[in-house]
């Protein structure tokens, strides 16, 4: 089988349904039943730690969302019964954009737990959510490089333009070649990793569902890989800087 095409996979993972999360709608969702309503707001307009949430309230919300997206990904899928929903994939397997897109969500979702802005515009995934998606998913995969890139544009972030992150591609510094390098050994690992272990062959895939054993031990300790990651930066306990520079460009 011919390598997966990474990038193409994460556009399409992208364009499948449910897979964009609204940072608001979901905070507020998940922190009202543990929060004043003025403690959501301030969460919403700037991030938790700035809110004053504790950590560990932090931590157990993520892991009801790993949890959650772990039962989801194994059982149901998001292509099935969905009208135009295969033929949209192209030639990308349905079985690894569906996986994919459970990625995203969970990338989303904990990123916005630990401080990160907004990180799908109006009008989808662009250049910018694409390259920090790349990376998340880096993380999940264990790619050499990825880890160190995010927690460079975090520390950036944490010093007042979190908010500004997704806004355009990370095409200067010594970021943008790590990300296509993470592109490139993404898919590799998915051709190698995902395909080797029977994925797309150990069960037919009708209607896009995936083995659920094999998806749940795959995917959990992906997401918990990231969630590692994420809370143990800046972002994820320490309020955000008062800053207007533009500080996207990492050098």
């Amino acid at each position: 089988m011919a390598d997966i095409n990474f990038e193409m996979v994460l556009k399409s993972a992208s364009g499948l349904p449910l897979v964009k999360i609204d940072r608001a709608e979901f905070l507020r969702k998940e922190l009202r039943n543990h929060c004043a309503a003025d403690v959501v707001d301030i969460a919403i307009a700037q991030s938790p730690a700035t809110a004053g949430i504790p950590v560990e309230t932090i931590n157990a919300i993520a892991d009801k969302c790993v949890n959650f997206e772990t039962n989801k990904v194994s059982g149901i899928s998001f292509v099935a019964g969905l009208p135009g929903g295969i033929a949209m994939l192209g030639t990308i397997p349905a079985d690894l954009a569906q996986f994919t897109g459970h990625q995203l969500r969970i990338a989303q979702k904990l990123a916005y737990l630990y401080g990160w802005g907004d990180l799908f515009g109006k009008d989808g995934m662009d250049d910018g959510t694409q390259d920090i998606m790349t990376l998340f998913l880096g993380v999940m995969f264990g790619v050499s490089g990825a880890a160190g890139a995010i927690q460079k544009i975090a520390a950036k972030a944490a010093a007042g333009a979190a908010k500004k992150l997704p806004q355009k591609a990370l095409t200067k510094g010594v970021i943008y070649p790590i990300v296509k390098q993470v592109a490139k050994l993404l898919s590799q690992r998915m051709t190698k990793d995902i395909f080797a272990k029977g994925v797309s062959k150990a069960i037919p895939v009708v209607g896009g569902v995936l083995s659920g054993g094999l998806t749940y031990v795959t995917f959990k300790p992906m997401s918990k890989k990231l969630q590692k990651h994420l809370q143990a930066l800046p972002l994820a306990t320490e309020p955000y800087a008062d800053s207007a520079d533009d500080v996207f460009d990492i050098v």
